[in-house]
């Protein structure tokens, strides 16, 4: 009985204890202190060093249990984050989410083993600093409200209406925002961070499509696996019918293309389906679509317009590209060996891609 007694004793105290952290956060809200406001009460609620950091803008904020800026220890950039990781050694660590997106960690830096209520005090502070980076934004988030991002690229949107949309996306009036328009399996925000990792930049798939809305844009960074067409055009509605125009023309070996290099080719993208599938070439290329090897071959020669670095392309003879390249052009009925049948096949190759998407 003593002993159950001791135990509900232990149980009240570690509620009530439980109870005036909530409260406390509860009180800092209400008052909407900053960020280092509240790293600053969570260091001395929690007598060690409390530690904010966002991913985004890659600011760190730590806070002695006395109330001032704690020392700052030398860090490393963590790539995979895009921030400074908590500084060592931090007993316990949470991160900070808005919008189901991790956009910063909040830790403490307790010299023994974490305290009973330090991975509520935590909890709490992370929702209290994501509540402030949501206020006091624009939050440093990817994900968007895909109705602020259909407006800002719908050609329909009214110049008012898309300024607004943009200026609740967190960008500015006088910068110029790229349209990319992206097919993955790897989230969007994900993508985004890595396209753009300076900021701002928002994303937010539409139907079958992802949209990613950035003040710059380094392709070379896109993660295998993506294939992404780049807008080029001042206005975000143009911009996105360019990047979706340029989506339809990329590849396995060319997954992201921009609008601007197709040149005369983005003229294919408007050619009607009927007229390019009734097309002689483009059906003698369908034809050929049943044996992968052939089509990887025609493939590798229209990109490179010489046998030869077709043929360390795809890692073989140049006599054996050259015998596949005879049987495809008997195939398709064209001199592949001719300027004017190598032209004919790339434009029969790019036509049967743009069938259907």
């Amino acid at each position: 009985m003593e002993a159950l007694a001791l135990r509900l004793s232990q149980l009240d105290s570690h509620v009530e204890g439980a109870i005036r952290v909530v409260m406390f956060y509860d009180t800092l809200m209400r008052r909407r202190v900053d960020l280092p406001g509240l790293a600053r009460a969570s260091a001395v609620l929690a007598e060690c060093v409390a530690g904010i950091g966002l991913h985004g803008t890659g600011r760190t904020i730590r806070m002695a249990p006395d109330g001032r800026e704690a020392p700052a220890p030398k860090l490393s950039t963590s790539p995979e984050q895009g921030g400074p990781p908590p500084p060592s050694p931090a007993s316990t660590t949470v991160p900070v989410t808005l919008d189901d997106e991790e956009i910063g960690t909040v830790w403490l830096e307790r010299p023994g083993p974490p305290g009973a209520l330090d991975e509520l005090l935590l909890e709490r502070l992370s929702i209290a600093a994501a509540a402030v980076v949501e206020r006091y934004g624009p939050a440093r988030t990817t994900m968007a409200d895909p109705a602020l991002v259909e407006l800002v690229i719908s050609s329909d949107s009214d110049e008012a209406a898309r300024a607004r949309a943009l200026r609740l996306l967190g960008f500015a009036a006088d910068l110029p925002v790229r349209v990319v328009a992206v097919r993955s399996r790897l989230p969007l925000d994900r993508i985004g961070a890595l396209v753009c990792p300076a900021r701002p930049v928002k994303a937010a798939p539409l139907a079958d499509v992802g949209v990613i809305l950035a003040t710059t844009v380094d392709p070379t960074r896109f993660p295998a696996g993506v294939r992404a067409g780049i807008g080029a055009a001042e206005t975000p509605d143009r911009s996105w019918w360019e990047a979706r125009t340029a989506l339809r023309f990329t590849t396995p070996r060319r997954p992201f293309v921009h609008h601007d290099e197709l040149g005369a080719l983005a003229l294919l993208a408007q050619v009607p389906q009927d007229a390019a599938r009734n097309n002689a070439d483009v059906t003698a290329i369908a034809r050929i679509t049943g044996n992968p090897e052939d089509l990887e071959t025609l493939d590798a020669y229209c990109t490179t317009g010489s046998l030869r670095r077709a043929a360390a392309l795809l890692h073989l003879h140049h006599s054996s590209v050259s015998r596949r390249l005879e049987h495809i052009g008997k195939t398709l009925d064209i001199d592949l060996t001719e300027p004017t049948g190598l032209i004919r096949a790339r434009l029969a190759l790019t036509a049967w891609r743009l069938l259907d998407g």
